[in-house]
C-alpha cells in the first residue's frame, strides 16, 4: 500500500492530490526563501492564524444564502480577505505605533485566532456545523479531498510557483539590499507586496492540506534546510523548492497510506527529517563537516607543536601529540625522531620563523582576510610568492649572521 501510494498507483484523484500537494510544497519553499532572506519569516505565522475568522465567516455566509458552506473556493476567498486584514493590521501597528513587528504580529495572531476559535465553536452547535469539516483546516487533510478541490490547489500552487520564478531577480535584490534595489529604480514597496501576496496565497491554499497552524513550518523549514547546503541565493532558492516539494510529495503519500492521520503534521515531520539530514550532513555547514574540520584542526595543531618540539630538541609530554607523531612516522616508539620526522620538523620550524618575520616586518594584504589564523599551520609557500619568501630568507640570514 505504501509503495503504491509513493508511486502514484492509488487512482486518478489520489495522484492529482499528490501532484497538487507537491506543487504546494514547491511554492511554499520558494516563497519562504524570500521571507527568510528579508528576515520576515514570522509574518507568515500572522497570516496563517489570521485566516481562521474569514474561513468560518465565509462558511456562515454561504450557508445563510443557501449554498454549500464547504465550497473550497468560497472558504479560500474568506480566508484570503481575513488574512489580508490581519496583514494590514500588522503593518498599521508597526507604522503608527511604537510596537516592534514581532509584538504586532503576536497581538494580531492571538486576536484573530481567538476570534476564529470562538466562531468555530459557535458553528459546531448549528445543525450542519458538525458536518462542515472546518476542523480539517487546523491540521490539514488530504484523504477526503474532492477532485475540484485538488484542481483548485494545483492551479493556485502552479500560478504562485510561476510568479516566484518570473520575479525572482527583483525579489532577490530587494531581499538582500532594499536600498540598492531602490537606487536601481525598483519599486521596493511593490516588490514587498508581491512577496507578501504570494506568501498569503501559499498560506491560504495550504490550509486544507497542511493546516493553518502548521503551514508556517512549510514556509520556513525547507529554506532553513537549504541554507545549510549553500551560501548562493540561486542554489538556496532551488533547494528550498526541491525540499518543499519532496516534503509535500512524501507527506501526501504517507497520508494516503494512513488516512486516519492528519496530513499537515506528517508533511511537516517529513520536512523536519530533511532539515535534520541537512543539519547533520551538509558538506560545509553541517554538524558532521564542522566536527571533521575541528578534528582536522586539532590534529594539525598537535602535529605542528610536536614537530616544533622535535626541531628544538624539547620533550613532548602530550600523549595525543606523541601518538599522532608516531602514527605519521615522525618518531619511533621510544620517542626518537625518524629521518622523515627530522626533515619535516626542520620545514615546520622554518615555516614558523618565516611567518613570524612576515608578521613583524612585512605583513600586507595577503593575510588581511584571516588575521586570526595560526600561521604556522599553513604552508607559507601557498600564500606568498617565491620572491617574497626569498626576501624573508635573506632577512633571516642577515639577522643570524649579524
Amino acid at each position: 500500500m505504501l509503495w503504491q501510494s509513493l508511486t502514484l498507483q492509488l487512482g486518478y484523484n489520489a495522484t492529482l492530490v499528490s501532484f497538487g500537494v507537491t506543487l504546494l510544497g514547491i511554492a511554499a519553499g520558494l516563497a519562504g526563501t524570500y521571507l527568510y532572506l528579508r528576515k520576515n519569516s514570522l509574518v507568515s505565522d500572522a497570516i496563517s492564524h489570521a485566516t481562521l475568522p474569514g474561513l468560518v465567516i465565509a462558511f456562515l455566509v454561504m450557508v445563510a444564502f443557501g449554498g454549500d458552506g464547504r465550497l473550497l473556493v468560497g472558504l479560500l476567498t474568506g480566508a484570503t480577505l481575513s488574512a489580508a486584514l490581519g496583514l494590514y493590521c500588522v503593518s498599521l501597528l508597526t507604522r503608527k505605533t511604537r510596537l516592534s513587528q514581532d509584538a504586532a504580529i503576536g497581538a494580531v495572531l492571538s486576536t484573530f485566532f481567538s476570534f476564529g476559535v470562538v466562531l468555530l465553536t459557535f458553528i459546531q452547535a448549528l445543525p450542519i456545523g458538525h458536518q462542515a469539516g472546518l476542523q480539517n483546516f487546523l491540521l490539514g487533510s488530504t484523504a477526503g479531498m474532492l477532485w475540484n478541490d485538488a484542481m483548485v490547489i494545483t492551479g493556485l500552487a502552479l500560478a504562485v510557483t510561476l510568479v516566484l520564478i518570473v520575479f525572482r531577480r527583483p525579489m532577490r535584490l530587494v531581499a538582500f539590499d532594499a536600498s540598492y534595489a531602490q537606487a536601481l529604480g525598483y519599486r521596493v514597496g511593490a516588490i514587498d507586496a508581491v512577496i507578501l501576496g504570494v506568501t498569503l496565497t501559499v498560506t491560504v491554499i495550504g490550509m486544507s492540506v497542511v493546516g493553518l497552524i502548521l503551514i508556517v513550518a512549510l514556509l520556513i523549514i525547507p529554506t532553513v534546510a537549504a541554507r545549510f547546503w549553500s551560501e548562493k541565493s540561486d542554489v538556496i532558492f532551488t533547494l528550498s523548492g526541491i525540499f518543499g516539494g519532496a516534503s509535500g510529495y512524501i507527506g501526501a503519500a504517507l497520508s494516503g497510506f494512513a488516512p486516519n492521520l492528519p496530513a499537515g503534521p506528517i508533511i511537516v515531520l517529513v520536512a523536519f527529517v530533511i532539515f535534520v539530514i541537512s543539519f547533520l550532513l551538509a558538506p560545509e555547514r553541517g554538524v558532521l563537516a564542522a566536527t571533521l574540520r575541528f578534528w582536522s584542526f586539532q590534529t594539525r595543531v598537535h602535529l605542528t607543536q610536536g614537530l616544533l618540539a622535535l626541531a628544538q630538541d624539547r620533550p613532548i609530554y602530550e600523549p595525543k601529540t606523541r601518538r599522532l607523531l608516531q602514527r605519521s612516522g615522525y618518531i619511533r616508539a621510544d620517542g626518537v625522531a625518524t629521518d622523515d620526522g627530522r626533515e619535516q620538523a626542520f620545514k615546520t620550524l622554518q615555516n614558523e620563523r618565516r611567518w613570524s618575520f612576515w608578521k613583524q616586518h612585512l605583513e600586507g594584504d595577503v593575510l588581511s582576510a584571516d588575521t586570526s589564523m595560526v600561521h604556522s599551520l599553513i604552508d607559507i609557500e601557498s600564500r606568498l610568492t617565491a620572491d617574497q619568501i626569498a626576501e624573508i630568507d635573506n632577512a633571516l640570514l642577515n639577522e643570524a649572521t649579524s
